[in-house]
């Protein structure tokens, strides 16, 4: 990993800009944070990156193996007695939401704070699921920052919170907020001492009858917070027109603030729970109640059953990031602001552009090669999930990390496919959830193969490390999981490594993998080409002459290869370019006229 400025340890700037995600970590690290831990999914990966640079004389960062472990291992240092913080996409919650269930029961120690980005929009995610609801059930405190200021106050009040009302708390970030980068006031590093382990079976062990005892604190709990927050500066009254208030949390504020600036505004620090006595004496100021979220109307719904006349998802949309743009329409909607003419400022639509693999991608030939095999393919979360798309169009299914091999045992058990059944999951994600489900292909002898795409790199989040990579998150040298060892100790005896870019070798490995009567495995074997470092080779070139523009390169949906403009005998002939090409030789391998070769020595070659 690329190694940056370590971050002002407090006193050299007094304001610097940095994004929503920078905040959080400087923020953590301002609070005196001891322990955090992750697992990479966009947009939250920046948070332990930062933390990672941060000095490690009492600082532990750390990527865990999935989100579960990531909250786990914060929650055993909150045992421990100092303060600790789990970071994750919105889907992440999912996976660590049993431990989050049973640890707000539990309470905390040490500060326990989970910062949970979620993604409006669906820019790098499966689903568009909000947060907050999860607050609501598991009954913690859910603060939302508005901007990268805020998500520095607010993550040092998180840790504070948490330990004055003995819960977990969650910060609530979305893309846009993750992503934006803006000027943030700096303070310095405050470490509380740390607390000895609390001895308290009835309070840490989760047994029934424990947990009955614990479920009405948690609901004195809820009020005791509830009651803070009607009288917190964190939130923010700003007095305008009585004609209209907007009840808000979060980036929609500074839409607000630009769409209506003269607008009375509440702006809550917290959508869970809500300081509804707060709320009531605002509604009871102005005329109107307008209440502007992302996503589903949490704070409406609850403003609707305490009695209030709030309105908000009439006017504004429950999918999708919202924008000034998607504001405005809600409030010309609402007929707050005057309706304007419809007129598309950009008459002219951009041609589209398909997404794609990088040039020389290790996935690329494998699902060439799996494509060839005419299988039905469950695939898995990662960067090769692309293969779903033409031309590789070689993906049936995806639906979550880890699923791939539970779906095709699934597949295998319905006996209906005649076909094939493979999975294809990353190395990353066979860490993260694909073992439990590899160990149950073999008990229930399911006839599957498993193609493990080995790139070496949690690629798609940026090219973060992992227990198969063999560093960890700082670059320091770790113990390396072996995939091989892992396969075979989970009880697969069929196992074949093959190197990606071993054309002939991979499609008759997967073809003897496929014709196996019970669980297969193959290691596709070959680093990212852009992570942690860009890897190049010689460029290639088409030799004019011998191309007959079969397009059988083109297949391969290599970004690097296109039309050339000019013609030989009448017909265009398929041009490399030389800026994109790494190299990778897999165009030359597929190629029947022998037309591909280094650009070095390629005759004819454009």
């Amino acid at each position: 990993m690329t190694k940056t400025k370590t971050p002002p340890q407090g006193g050299e700037e007094a304001a610097r800009p940095l994004t929503g995600n920078e905040a959080i970590a400087r923020g953590a690290w301002e609070a005196g944070l001891r322990v955090a831990a992750a697992y990479p999914g966009t947009p939250s990966t920046e948070i332990l990156e930062s933390l990672a640079r941060y000095p490690t004389d009492d600082l532990v960062a750390q990527w865990s193996t999935n989100e579960k472990v990531a909250l786990d291992v914060a929650a055993g240092a909150c045992f421990a007695g100092v303060r600790a913080l789990a970071a994750m996409k919105h889907v992440g919650l999912n996976v660590a939401a049993d431990a989050l269930m049973s640890q707000t029961y539990i309470g905390v120690n040490g500060g326990l704070v989970l910062v949970v980005c979620d993604d409006p929009g669906i820019h790098s995610s499966q689903n568009e699921q909000d947060t907050r609801l999860f607050c609501r059930l598991a009954m913690v405190p859910c603060l939302e920052p508005a901007d990268a200021q805020e998500a520095l106050d607010f993550t040092r009040a998180a840790f504070e919170l948490s330990e004055r009302y003995d819960t977990p708390v969650l910060i609530r970030s979305t893309t846009r907020l993750s992503h934006t980068r803006s000027v943030v006031r700096l303070g310095t590093r405050e470490v509380p001492p740390a607390r000895t382990f609390r001895d308290d079976p009835r309070k840490n062990v989760m047994i029934p009858a424990h947990a009955r005892g614990r479920h009405p604190k948690l609901i004195e709990r809820e009020q005791a917070v509830a009651a803070f927050f009607a009288t917190s500066k964190l939130n923010r009254w700003e007095k305008g027109d009585r004609s209209l208030g907007i009840v808000t949390a979060g980036m929609p504020y500074a839409y607000i603030k630009e769409v209506l600036p003269g607008a009375s505004v509440l702006k809550l620090a917290v959508s869970y729970p809500l300081p509804l006595e707060l709320i009531r004496d605002f509604a009871a100021s102005v005329d109107r109640l307008l209440v502007v979220e992302e996503l589903e109307p949490v704070i409406e719904t609850e403003l609707r059953a305490a009695g209030l006349a709030a309105e908000g998802k009439a006017f504004f949309p429950r999918t999708g990031e919202l924008s000034p743009e998607a504001v405005r329409e809600g409030l010309e909607m609402a007929g707050v602001l005057p309706a304007r003419p419809k007129v598309n400022p950009w008459p002219v639509q951009p041609v589209a552009r398909p997404p794609v693999l990088c040039p020389g991608c290790p996935h690329t030939m494998s699902y060439m090669a799996i494509r060839a095999l005419e299988a039905r393919v469950a695939g898995d979360i990662g960067c090769y999930t692309l293969a779903a798309l033409e031309p590789l169009r070689s993906i049936d299914t995806c639906v979550a990390m880890g699923s791939s091999i539970a779906n095709a045992v699934g597949m295998a058990r319905a006996g209906t496919e005649t076909r094939p059944i493979i999975a294809t999951i990353g190395d990353s994600t066979f860490l993260h959830a694909g073992i439990p489900p590899l160990i149950d292909a073999v008990y229930n002898d399911a006839n599957i193969t498993v193609i493990i795409l080995d790139n070496h790199i949690t690629a798609m989040t940026g090219g973060q490390d992992h227990a198969g990579t063999g560093r960890t998150l700082r670059g320091e040298g770790a113990g390396r999981i072996d995939f091989e060892q892992m396969v075979r100790a989970c009880g697969v005896k069929w196992i074949r490594r093959v190197d990606s870019y071993d054309v002939a070798t991979m499609y008759q490995t997967f073809r003897e993998a496929a014709a196996y009567k019970g669980v297969s495995v193959v290691i596709s074997d070959r680093p990212c080409v852009l992570d942690p470092v860009r890897i190049k080779g010689p460029s290639l070139a088409v030799n004019l002459t011998n191309c007959t523009a079969c397009q059988s390169c083109m297949n391969l949906g290599c970004p690097a290869i296109g039309w050339d403009e000019a013609t030989l005998d009448g017909r265009h002939k398929v041009k490399i370019n030389p800026e994109l090409c790494i190299g990778c030789t897999l165009c030359a391998q597929i190629c029947p006229a022998d037309g591909i070769h280094a650009a070095l020595t390629v005759g004819g070659a454009e």
